[in-house]
């Protein structure tokens, strides 16, 4: 099966507690698979593209769920690999109000984590494909992680392959590695064609400091050293968002190229239902318009869209089409499709 776009990173299995409950409040817990770079390959099958999951796990019965699960949603698993080690796994505590929601991770030792650099045959998994994403998650979770990371991007590099890289960084699972993080993220993002990150990422990665300036200054002026440091890039996007509450948000999106910057407005996101996997579904949304030749503020826009609409979906996936995204974006209000 010839792909558009390969997705490399671990498949988690995440348990949550129902509604707005407290982990363990009651003895239920709803499960969903996900990971950064499972939501983008669902994303993208769902707006039409031919995707693929390059992953390690268990040969048990979470791993074949797991499997299962993405083919579901038209996702090729040709590229998973079977290992020794467990499913890597979250708990969610969704929040409410004021209260944030809280992530747990239980990803030591998962199979994805102690799989070797040279699992992939990234030459052979490249062909014939047009994207490769991958997150700084992937180097978070071990060294192997960050070496396969790196060696799957320089492969697609050399083959004429783009690639994407979303910045992602978490201090928890970069753990006792936290010191090592900018210059490993770093060197990830010299092979990247698209980069999603914000002003505080590239200052985190590059060690930059913008100044005492405006937040939209201190965006242009990070997007410009990243301009000028990372040789490849061509694409620079993110979305801002305004908290008000768990529940009442704001979120807007910003296309940099090298020359121009493009915006979204911002949207008012009421009665969120799961905002994990949000960042993902804009992320799709960014290479959905770049494969379709869309415009930069085409692109931005229908990304962004895809994002807020991720707020109306539980679970990691956005499991809503096209059709879906461009009504959000044509601004007809209904409260039923007939």
């Amino acid at each position: 099966m010839t792909r558009s776009i390969l997705c490399f990173g671990e498949v988690l299995l995440r348990l949550s507690a129902p509604g707005k409950q407290l982990l363990l409040q009651t003895g239920g817990l709803e499960a969903h698979v996900g990971g950064a770079e499972a939501n983008v390959a669902v994303s993208l099958s769902r707006l039409g593209h031919r995707t693929a999951v390059a992953t390690s796990l268990p040969d048990n019965a979470l791993g074949q769920a797991c499997i299962g699960e993405l083919r579901r949603h038209g996702v090729d698993t040709s590229a998973v690999k079977f290992g020794d080690g467990r499913l890597g796994l979250y708990f969610l505590t969704h929040g409410a109000g004021q209260r944030p929601a809280e992530v747990l991770y239980d990803r030591a030792q998962s199979a994805f984590a102690i799989a070797p650099a040279d699992t992939h045959d990234w030459n052979a998994l490249l062909q014939d494909t047009q994207w490769l994403h991958v997150s700084g998650i992937t180097p978070a979770v071990s060294a192997a992680g960050a070496d396969a990371a790196l060696r799957a991007m320089q492969a697609a590099r050399a083959m004429n392959v783009n690639v994407s890289f979303d910045c992602n960084f978490r201090a928890k699972l970069w753990g006792a590695r936290a010191p090592q993080a900018p210059e490993i993220l770093g060197e990830l993002c010299r092979h990247a064609d698209l980069i999603f990150g914000d002003d505080r990422d590239l200052a985190f990665i590059l060690g930059f400091d913008a100044g005492d300036v405006s937040a939209m200054e201190k965006r242009r002026r990070a997007a410009a050293v990243a301009f000028e440091t990372f040789r490849s890039l061509r694409w620079i996007a993110y979305t801002e968002r305004t908290r008000h509450s768990v529940d009442s948000q704001q979120l807007a999106g910003t296309l940099h190229t090298a020359n121009e910057v493009f915006t979204t407005r911002p949207y008012p996101l009421q009665g969120i239902v799961d905002r994990i996997g949000a960042g993902d579904a804009f992320a799709a949304g960014i290479l959905h318009g770049l494969i379709r030749g869309m415009t930069p503020q085409a692109t931005v826009d229908f990304a962004t869209a895809a994002g807020c609409l991720k707020h109306t979906v539980p679970g990691d996936f956005n499991l809503l089409g096209a059709a879906d995204i461009e009504l959000f974006l044509s601004d007809v209000q209904t409260d039923v499709r007939r």
